[in-house]
């Protein structure tokens, strides 16, 4: 039997992909097992948000993002009328430093991420293979594997993770229960090519129709797609038609003639959570250990935060840095945020879902007062991780940290690509590892840590204000950002630093972070 790999992963759509690329960029032996011969040519999700167009510039993507993507600044909701219901939006960036909200053709990202994922010597992808058995032991597991012409093989790894979305293999091995709020709804989804460009003013909007649920949203550069609530009584098999997806498309001035049918498929949105995502040596991520309804956009988004999460710990207890205990935080962290996020689509849905007229017109008359104060309402922000690996007592821990633009001598652009990403701790009064003793410096050293100044007219010049507006609003003179832009926690001053690097050192020893 060959060496074994560092990590082995189950799946290889976006999340699997995405945690190889992590993981194969820090120098780690990754193997990727996929059952299917080749990549699904069609669309899928078709949104991610500033967080995660963050995560994918981690996986050097961030070059390409602008020609896969469209940007969509406003969501609206309109009722039968055509009166607005609800206008979520943000006319600049997020607060990754990317568009709030980022349209795309999932094939195209999941070739790019495969060619990333392909340059790195590390990774090693195995196609037509399909695992069939787990047998986990103290130094690692064997994943019994079956090719086309099934013959078996063993193959070891030290970390297991099925990336192998909703239907997975390594969830059943695992024998995890699973957490089912029931709602349950199915949804025409179509996707389609117009032929003649076209301005879809708002780009992505919610037809909060009673006679027929329907959302209308871009599917990427050139690219829309509609989705259409199954009614009551309505049988499957006669929506799922292409004749249907026509008609329903009529509407849109849309037809055979001025545009392509790429895909209709009859999708049941569910609202789950599988209770225990590690297993000794054995992971769950993606769909594998979530599923939730689209209302919100955040079904891949999801799976590559638990990617991000989960490849920088496997990084430091793969290097010796950190304790295997490190690795239980995962799923503390990621568990309750998932569990707030599936909740939020569920509410949206409870108000997009109504076939009934007379809850659709109080639904309205409630709205459409509210929506003429507000005007456009700025999206959620998402909310914090669960208890881990963060400074406990700090209320800034485990929030998402802002990516603002840049400049350090004559390079200009996003902080990350300028200073670089990691352990990241930022002074917004001087250099943070300056006020370092001798053992702290050499431990944040240890874990490739990055230390900046970073203000108005600092050597890391914050061009527009973003860090001295986070600073000032928070009361706070540094932080300690995680390698997945999390806070890890906060200090009032530089000479509070040593303190909250300390704090780090003990918590990645397996000790707690109070």
């Amino acid at each position: 039997m060959n060496e074994p790999y560092d990590v082995a992963i189950v799946g290889y759509g976006p999340v699997g992909q995405t945690l190889a690329v992590l993981l194969g960029q820090r120098g780690w032996r990754v193997g990727v097992f996929e059952k299917q011969p080749a990549a699904y040519p069609l669309p899928r999700a078709v949104h991610f948000d500033h967080e995660v167009a963050r995560i994918l510039q981690a996986a050097g993507l961030g070059q390409e993002l602008p020609r896969l993507t469209e940007p969509a600044d406003v969501y609206e909701w309109r009722n039968a009328a055509g009166e607005t219901l609800l206008r979520i939006g943000r006319r600049h960036a997020g607060l990754s430093g990317w568009p709030e909200s980022n349209m795309f053709w999932q094939p195209e990202l999941e070739r790019v991420l495969d060619a990333r994922a392909r340059c790195l010597p590390g990774v090693e992808l195995r196609r037509a293979c399909e695992v069939v058995d787990l047998r986990p032991s103290h130094e690692g597991v064997e994943l019994i594997v079956a090719g086309r012409d099934g013959h078996r093989d063993g193959v070891r790894a030290r970390w297991v993770v099925g990336c192998d979305g909703a239907n997975s293999f390594v969830r059943r091995y695992l024998g995890a229960t699973v957490t089912d709020l029931g709602f349950f709804f199915d949804w025409l989804i179509v996707d389609v090519v117009p032929r003649a460009r076209r301005v879809w003013d708002p780009p992505n909007w919610q037809l909060c129709d009673a006679a027929r649920p329907t959302t209308v949203v871009s599917g990427g550069p050139g690219r829309r797609r509609w989705e259409f609530m199954r009614l009551p009584g309505e049988s499957i098999a006669a929506l799922d038609t292409e004749a249907t997806a026509w008609r329903l498309l009529e509407p849109w001035a849309l037809h055979p003639g001025n545009a392509t049918l790429e895909r209709h498929a009859v999708y049941t949105f569910q609202a789950r959570w599988v209770d225990r995502w590690r297993d000794g040596r054995i992971f769950l991520a993606g769909d594998a250990a979530h599923q939730m309804p689209p209302f919100a956009g955040q079904g891949m988004c999801s799976g590559l935060r638990d990617a991000v999460n989960l490849a920088w710990k496997l990084d430091l207890v793969l290097a010796g840095t950190a304790a295997d205990a490190v690795l239980d935080s995962y799923a503390s962290e990621r568990i309750p945020q998932v569990q707030q996020v599936i909740e939020l689509s569920i509410q949206l849905g409870k108000v997009i879902c109504v076939s009934d007229p007379e809850q659709a017109a109080a639904r309205d008359g409630a709205m459409i007062a509210a929506a003429r104060e507000t005007g456009l309402s700025p999206p959620l922000p998402m909310p914090p991780i669960g208890p881990g690996l963060v400074a406990d007592g700090d209320p800034l821990a485990g929030r998402l940290f802002p990516q603002g633009e840049v400049r350090r001598g004559d390079t200009i652009g996003r902080f990350d690509d300028v200073v670089g990403r990691g352990f990241t701790l930022l002074g917004g009064a001087g250099d943070p590892a300056s006020v370092l003793p001798p053992d702290l410096a050499a431990f944040f050293a240890s874990l490739d840590g990055i230390s900046v100044h970073v203000a108005p007219g600092g050597p890391v010049h914050d061009l527009n204000g973003t860090y001295a507006r986070w600073f000032a609003e928070h009361g706070v003179g540094v932080v300690l950002q995680r390698p997945d832009f999390y806070v890890f926690g906060t200090a009032r001053s530089l000479e509070a630093t040593a303190g909250l690097v300390g704090r780090l050192r003990h918590a990645l020893a397996g000790g707690s972070t109070s």
